[in-house]
């Protein structure tokens, strides 16, 4: 689809409210030229990142697979799981997102974005310190497909796993945010790496830097019109809301194309955190990549300067910046979520009342927390000391009633439970993680701030308190 650089007046007086100018607005990430020198195709714009974008929804559809357990191992979800991860066949369903009331969603099929794609082989190659037994992130993603393969609609209850946010929330970090921050905004910014005089692939209508540079856009996950779309706007579409058609259908043909009109993961957390108002992540990553596209494309297919390169390198720095800033407001969030489920735990087992329903809370809102942790650190930054306190502190999986947790994986592949802190130490361990997303990463959006409650809590645990982080 090609995006017309068009914005009407509502967008225009919505967007007024965010600081934005008509200016930025009018920019779009579409319909760059072709600069490639002697390109004899019939292309006319140089853009595409439609791998990406099936990659997004490879991802949302195996988080839908996910939940579908009966809590017995079954071969056949997982062989399906395995298919959206691994797998590159032809002909599969796109499950997740779907058309949904009014929002009609235009393609039907992963091909129909890009063939041939899977997650698995993007994922990050390192060594995932944040979960037992020392995987890749790839092995680590496998793991817990295996295990939600055999959990009831997701949920382990005897770990506390809900294993479709796990999944989803790591995998947005091991491939996207790792892919675009430790990839293709990287090394691949190098003078010699994917030359801007020359196409990425022989008859390609784009340039090695032209592609890159898209690449690590698709990952991002926002539409292509989104400078003209306010925060609540970009989280309406996300959420497919039937009002959001209009906000989404920008070239206005009554369907929403995953491919350039669709929120996916990180941009839709960025726009959750917008909406506070106190923040604008969505439209500042945004605009660095329309302005770092505009660049490549001004110099027209020649080998990008020096100087050309120092101003490009400092666009991706402004995007990888507030990228990490989006996953650490989504730790903020969820650990501020965890406390409070924990404060609901120790009002229903004072009430002697039922907890399955709080437990399930509980280990959904855990999850978040746990994948979002995870996701912070591979982008090929050494979080160094932050990272070691933040695995700490969340452990490897939630504490369970019992003051129990789980320390490690046996030979066999299961979890191994040991004897940990209590439920009101683990309270004090979630308030800490807010504090340490405040302290490192300057957080500002702050969801579910109860940071507050520190220091009553911490006066109730006495000398418990020092004791409460994790080993």
């Amino acid at each position: 689809m090609k995006l017309k650089k068009i914005v009407s007046a509502v967008a225009l007086a919505s967007l007024a409210t965010f600081g934005m100018t008509a200016q930025a607005a009018d920019k779009v990430y579409a319909d760059f030229p072709v600069t490639v020198k002697n390109y004899k195709g019939n292309a006319e714009h140089s853009v595409a990142y439609t791998g990406q974008i099936a990659r997004h929804i490879l991802n949302d559809s195996l988080k839908k697979l996910a939940a579908k357990g009966n809590g017995e191992a079954n071969a056949e979800l997982k062989a399906q799981m395995l298919a959206y991860f691994e797998g590159k066949e032809a002909g599969r369903d796109i499950i997740a997102p779907t058309s949904k009331g009014k929002f009609v969603v235009a393609e039907s099929k992963v091909d129909d974005l890009s063939k041939g794609k899977n997650l698995a082989g993007k994922a990050y190659k390192g060594a995932v310190t944040s979960w037992p037994g020392n995987m890749t992130g790839a092995e680590v993603l496998a793991f817990m497909i295996d295990k939600a393969s055999a959990a009831d609609k997701g949920y382990d209850k005897v770990n506390g796993m809900d294993y479709p946010q796990l999944i989803t929330k790591f995998a947005m970090g091991a491939v996207f945010y790792n892919q675009a921050i430790d990839n293709y905004l990287d090394e691949k910014l190098e003078a010699d790496t994917k030359p801007n005089n020359k196409a990425y692939k022989d008859g390609k209508p784009y340039t090695g830097k032209e592609h890159v540079w898209d690449e690590a856009f698709g990952y991002f996950g926002t539409p292509a019109h989104t400078l003209s779309l306010s925060a609540k706007d970009a989280y309406s579409i996300a959420k497919r809301k039937d009002e959001a058609l209009a906000l989404a259908d920008a070239d206005k043909d009554g369907k929403v194309s995953l491919y350039d009109e669709m929120v996916f993961s990180h941009a839709y957390y960025a726009a959750a955190a917008d909406k506070s108002g106190k923040t604008n992540y969505l439209h500042t990553i945004t605009e660095a990549f329309i302005d770092g596209r505009q660049l490549i494309a001004d110099a027209n297919g020649e080998k990008l300067t020096d100087e050309q390169r120092a101003k490009l390198k400092g666009y991706a720095a402004v995007i990888a910046e507030n990228w990490e800033k989006v996953i650490a407001e989504a730790v903020f969030k969820y650990a501020g979520s965890t406390y409070k489920d924990i404060q609901q735990l120790n009002d229903a087992l004072d009430n002697k009342g039922d907890v399955s329903k709080v437990m399930r809370t509980y280990a959904k809102h855990w999850g978040e927390l746990k994948g979002f942790a995870m996701a912070l650190q591979v982008s090929g930054k050494d979080l160094g000391a932050t990272g070691v306190q933040l695995n700490r502190l969340i452990g490897f999986s939630p504490v369970m009633l019992g003051n129990t947790q789980v320390t490690g994986i046996d030979a066999n592949g299961d979890y191994v439970q040991s004897n940990t802190i209590s439920l009101d130490e683990y309270a004090l361990n979630m308030l800490k993680v807010q504090k340490l997303m405040a302290d490192t990463f300057d957080v500002q959006s702050r969801g579910n701030d109860a940071l507050a409650s520190i220091d009553d809590l911490v006066k109730k645990l006495g000398e418990q308190a020092a004791e409460a982080e994790n080993d």
